[in-house]
């Protein structure tokens, strides 16, 4: 089992990167991502690929996915679901909104209100959409792969804590390299898109692929590991708020990943060092200067500087 899935995910990271180039280390994390059963935030400048990148994973991984392109007129009930009167019959027909499906791409998240966006809170927290006291359970499995554009820019309001907390990462693409740029060029020139990106996986074996992350072994040294670095989190004078454990187990579930990914049964320091700055950045809140606060890097610079702080077990 553990050779199948492994063959999976790499079937899955190659096929992906036929339309993704230079996104090697971004194009594992989601994939670790799905595999750890939680939702993706995808930050960047417009232009980098970040709808590219969903729309190839949709592709490859065979989910039924919808595709929303979030504006200030977005209302709740578009995303979750309405009912619709019947004049026959005098009673209600439910209409599902567009997270009923499998990969729900929520395209520029921070461009619509605060009110639609909290409507995504049950759905990525419970999987499940409850309208007029009905609570309905989203297909499984169910992944948000959100994009959104920093909040300087213009139209855009920064996502709420709470939003931001259900992500299980935070990625930035960034700009790609002169030589990526000029392989993007000529497979733009080459008609070479998403579209030619070829179904690996599907909702099943995502679910199998699941299960046998659940399998690997966590000690409780690395559990101590991962409550320790959140702990330095808190106690940190550089951040006002550190993070959270939902944050810790999203980290451990990681790891886990971490090590499937590697081929191993078993977690070493190394897997959390390898997710923790980029699963916990966006959940701290940097501490209040006389300055101007600092950019999403230079949180995650903060994160990770408290991370090799901590001292990490020695793992036979």
């Amino acid at each position: 089992m553990e050779n199948e899935v492994i063959g999976l995910l790499k079937k899955a990271t190659d096929e992906i990167k036929r339309s993704v180039i230079g996104k090697d280390d971004i194009v594992i994390k989601m994939l670790m991502t799905i595999c750890a059963g939680g939702h993706i935030l995808l930050e960047d400048i417009p232009g980098v690929g970040k709808t590219t990148m969903a729309v190839a994973f949709s592709k490859a991984l065979g989910l039924e996915y919808h595709r929303m392109q979030f504006t200030s007129d977005v209302m709740p009930a578009d995303v979750t679901g309405f009912n619709i009167p019947d004049r026959e019959t005098g009673t209600f027909s439910f209409k599902p909104g567009a997270v009923f499906c499998n990969l729900f791409l929520a395209d520029e998240i921070n461009r619509t209100s605060a009110r639609t966006q909290s409507a995504l809170l049950e759905c990525m927290e419970e999987s499940t959409v409850t309208v007029d006291g009905v609570t309905r359970p989203l297909p499984e499995p169910f992944i948000v792969l959100a994009t959104q554009n920093p909040s300087g820019s213009a139209g855009t309001q920064m996502l709420p804590e709470s939003q931001l907390d259900r992500f299980m990462i935070r990625l930035s693409i960034g700009y790609p390299k002169v030589s990526e740029e000029a392989s993007i060029l000529k497979a733009k020139a080459q008609k070479r898109d998403p579209a030619i990106v070829r179904q690996v996986m599907s909702a099943d074996r995502i679910i199998k692929v699941r299960a046998a992350a659940e399998q690997i072994h966590t000690s409780d040294e690395i559990y101590d590991y991962i409550a320790r670095i959140s702990a330095a989190t808190r106690e940190d004078k550089r951040l006002e708020m550190g993070v959270s454990p939902r944050g810790s187990i999203a980290c451990a579930k990681m790891a886990r990943c971490t090590a499937l990914f590697k081929g191993r049964s078993f977690v070493i320091p190394d897997d959390v060092r390898f997710v923790y700055t980029d699963v916990c950045a966006h959940r701290v809140i940097p501490a209040k200067g006389k300055g101007k606060l600092p950019d999403n890097e230079q949180i995650k610079a903060i994160v990770n500087d408290i991370v090799l702080q901590v001292r990490a077990p020695k793992i036979q």
